[in-house]
């Protein structure tokens, strides 16, 4: 069980971003929708001049979000170093999109102004989901300090002690019939 620590951590938390950035890719489809419509004045929407840029990074963000989570379920089923690779490659560049995102986020709610109930859902679930993206990053890294947090990033099980030379065989009184390196 304390194997484990990381994965059974790391798994809700890798299935909320999932939800959440699904619904992120939903909400934020709909109001671009809405904006290339030209509906920005309608009444239940709304808007100012960083929503065009902050629903752009939000799908993007989405898309790129949800297809890291497939990489990430893929490492939590193996548990691997070399899964724990594209994982955290993929979640770190959604991260950073979702960080983006969450810029253009506060840019918009400082520059104010009407917007409807959507786009301010849209602003809080990225802000959540900075947060929540950054900590499961932190979760899939946590193997660098304990490697019972994760898979272990200092294993030697891929080519234990090989040189290139032949190993001596038992009972062959140390005398090696292959070449040396």
């Amino acid at each position: 069980m304390a194997q484990t620590v990381g994965r059974n951590i790391a798994a809700p938390l890798l299935f909320l971003n999932l939800i959440m950035y699904i619904i992120v890719l939903g909400f934020a489809s709909w109001c671009l929708n809405r904006y290339i419509n030209g509906l920005t004045y309608h009444p239940g929407y709304g808007g100012n001049g960083a929503t065009l840029f902050f629903l752009i990074f939000a799908i993007l963000a989405g898309v790129i979000g949800a297809a890291s989570k497939l990489a990430g379920g893929n490492h939590i089923r193996a548990w691997r170093n070399d899964s724990l690779a594209a994982a955290a490659s993929s979640s770190l560049i959604a991260w950073a999109v979702t960080a983006l995102a969450f810029g253009f986020a506060c840019k918009e709610i400082s520059i104010g102004g009407h917007r409807g109930w959507r786009l301010r859902v849209l602003e809080a679930f990225i802000i959540i989901l900075t947060f929540t993206q950054l900590l499961y990053l932190l979760l899939l890294h946590a193997g660098v300090f304990s490697s019972k947090y994760g898979p272990g990033y200092r294993d030697t099980e891929y080519g234990v002690g090989m040189t290139g030379a032949d190993p001596v065989p038992k009972g062959s009184g140390g005398v090696t019939t292959g070449t040396r390196v």
